[in-house]
């Protein structure tokens, strides 16, 4: 089902600075969509894969690397290639808020406490679901704490998404900084639970649960 198709992928965290030097990130490492990628190649598919700060690197002929640094920097890249990209995966960890100014020289040391003023990031699954087409198929992830099922069946209306993959950083092996991982994966009317395999092997689970669901919309 692949060969052929055109596939945008995001990984890894997004960096957000507070001046030079510092800046507000997360744990996430691009394992995941780095694997989906890679996965995808290989079963003919052009990927082009969006990739936050990582030490990761994916060398083939077939798949595109594209570094970025903050969320407004992904989602200028992904909004660049998702009209002609047959399946989005937003695999990427996107900081949810970003600082609203940044200094431009380092900011000293001085009094006992610092506060910092957030705004919220862009949501890119959110902005580009809202001109998603019919034809288009994409899957969002969810890594949650509390209310799981609840938050990933959210996230699948409220930003357009055809499937959700949930990680609970309550499972032990799931989520950032790890080989393996454990997955939910939440559709319309399914949820499919997974046991805790490693990233290579659960790839190839949201590729093949991908491959029935957008058989199945394709007939609609």
């Amino acid at each position: 089902m692949f060969s052929g198709k055109k596939v945008l992928i995001t990984a890894g965290p997004t960096y957000e600075p507070l001046d030079p030097v510092r800046f507000i990130g997360n744990h996430s490492t691009g394992k995941m969509g780095f694997a989906l990628a890679r996965k995808l190649a290989e079963e003919g598919a052009e990927v082009y894969l969006v990739a936050g700060p990582t030490a990761l690197t994916l060398k083939h002929p077939l798949v595109h690397l594209t570094h970025v640094m903050t969320a407004d920097e992904m989602y200028a890249a992904c909004a660049q290639k998702a009209p002609e990209t047959d399946l989005w995966i937003f695999a990427a960890a996107v900081a949810d808020y970003k600082p609203k100014d940044t200094a431009t020289s380092k900011i000293k040391k001085t009094d006992a406490s610092f506060t910092i003023e957030l705004v919220k990031n862009v949501d890119i699954a959110a902005n580009l679901g809202k001109e998603k087409r019919t034809d288009q198929f994409a899957v969002g992830f969810a890594l949650e704490t509390d209310q799981e099922l609840e938050n990933a069946r959210g996230k699948l209306h409220k930003k357009n998404l055809d499937m959700v993959v949930l990680n609970s950083l309550r499972d032990p092996g799931a989520g950032f900084k790890h080989d393996t991982n454990k997955i939910t994966i939440v559709k319309a009317n399914t949820v499919e639970g997974y046991n805790l395999k490693a990233k290579d092997e659960v790839a190839q689970d949201i590729l093949e649960s991908i491959k029935v669901e957008w058989a199945c919309l394709q007939k609609k």
